[in-house]
């Protein structure tokens, strides 16, 4: 994580003031829990939560005195969680000693991930709303704009830009479903002791936690949570990336000097080239592509992270550590750039229309063979007359239309005016409308 590429709302989920927040929520419900069942004396409870808050309150009027405060702890105790519960038993006073009463570390630190997580989540999906917003706003706007579509980078047939747009805000709109299982699947919380039996801890306590947090019991936890539910969600955020970089490079192609079609906004007095005045660099959208990179490269970690030593290791914890701030961050800032690129960007329907007629009418040619197998020419007959005059008009001997009509096997089986209406831009763009309702109902 780096502020350049950070916005500062996700960047607060992963903050030490949130993590050890969470860190007192846990205990605290797990406290009042154990109070209702008899293990602790409900006056205990009540006196944990009260130095638990204000414990909490001094924390956010000076973070980085209490974080070093616990900072300094672990250095002694080489132990996150002991750190914290040393530190916070200052504020509580004797009744500490009930605090974490058959717990163990992971149900502490699993369960406040599954938080930050579904909060990160959430986030996420915000911003995909927001991506989805401009991408419909713009599709609609160019509904019926006709462009080349492209197979291989060649001209293939006409499409219009609006169906281009459309296309990516299905793939985002899947991105939102598979997001929202995702978060499910992570939502989970886990208080079950050492190696998971609860031996030492009632699964009651567990329940009321997980309820308090908005999370759903983990059936079967070993001391950690299953880290097959975490490479999901890291799976799904790679997933998410690699549709930024699709639309990102998109947009970088119809930027091209010899494309000129649509491009990112330039501002007044932004600069595209140290050494070049006239250059207008597609900048945002090649950093979308490098920043979905980022992203894509924690997920083979995270599925790395499955296979623990039995019930319990920490051999994922320093990939968590690392890969949890920097693929939720960086995916924040690549998705509310990409809305923003959308939002603004620069279209020439225009240069698109020129584009289309730039091949004198090749992009007709399956039509024009398709009719003549309709009248009885063999379709290997067919192919082979409307190729020949399309590479002559490839070459530059003429357009298309032009050499159809002097081509006396073609004219055997199409009459002029057949020929002609078969150079109709209308005919490829008859079902927009249905594919307009298929993506936005």
């Amino acid at each position: 994580m780096i502020p350049r590429y950070s916005r500062p709302d996700m960047v607060a989920i992963w903050a030490p003031e949130n993590r050890f927040r969470i860190w007192f929520e846990i205990e605290a419900h797990a406290c009042d829990a154990m109070a209702g069942l008899g293990v602790m004396p409900k006056e205990a409870a009540v006196a944990i939560r009260e130095g638990g808050v204000r414990a909490m309150a001094a924390l956010a009027a000076e973070p980085a005195l209490h974080v070093e405060k616990i900072d300094a702890i672990e250095r002694v105790t080489k132990h996150d969680v002991i750190a914290f519960l040393t530190w916070l038993g200052e504020f509580i006073g004797p009744e500490s000693r009930f605090v974490h009463q058959g717990m163990t570390s992971s149900d502490v630190l699993d369960t406040t991930l599954a938080v930050q997580m579904t909060q990160a989540a959430d986030l996420l999906l915000a911003d995909l709303d927001k991506l989805m917003a401009a991408l419909k706003k713009r599709a609609l706007e160019h509904k019926m704009s006709p462009t080349i579509g492209r197979s291989h980078a060649i001209h293939a047939e006409p499409t219009t830009f609006g169906v281009k747009l459309a296309g990516h805000y299905a793939a985002f709109a899947r991105a939102k479903a598979r997001l929202l299982a995702a978060r499910a699947d992570v939502a989970t919380c886990a208080i079950s002791g050492a190696v998971g039996t609860f031996a030492n801890i009632d699964p009651r306590v567990e329940e009321h936690v997980a309820e308090k947090l908005g999370l759903a019991v983990e059936p079967v936890s070993t001391q950690v949570i299953p880290r097959d539910r975490h490479a999901m969600f890291f799976a799904t955020l790679g997933v998410i990336a690699g549709s930024v970089e699709n639309l990102a490079t998109e947009i970088r192609h119809l930027q091209r000097t010899e494309v000129r079609e649509a491009e990112e906004f330039f501002s007044p007095g932004q600069k595209g080239s140290s050494a070049m005045p006239h250059k207008r660099n597609p900048v945002l959208t090649e950093n979308l592509t490098g920043l979905a990179r980022i992203v894509r490269a924690v997920v083979v970690p995270a599925l790395e992270n499955i296979t623990l030593w039995h019930e319990r290791d920490i051999s994922h914890s320093s990939v968590e550590r690392m890969i949890g701030p920097d693929a939720t961050v960086t995916l924040d800032f690549a998705l509310n750039r990409l809305a923003g690129v959308v939002e603004n960007m620069v279209v020439y329907p225009d240069r698109m229309q020129a584009n289309l007629d730039s091949l004198g009418g090749l992009v007709f040619s399956q039509r024009v063979m398709l009719s003549l197998t309709q009248k009885g020419m063999s379709r290997e007959d067919s192919y082979a007359a409307v190729q020949r005059n399309a590479m002559e008009s490839w070459k530059g001997n003429g357009s298309f239309m032009a050499l159809c009509r002097a081509d006396a096997r073609i004219r055997e089986f199409l009459a002029d005016e057949e020929l002609v209406a078969l150079f109709d831009m209308g005919y490829h763009l008859k079902h927009v409308d249905t594919i307009f309702r298929r993506v936005f109902g």
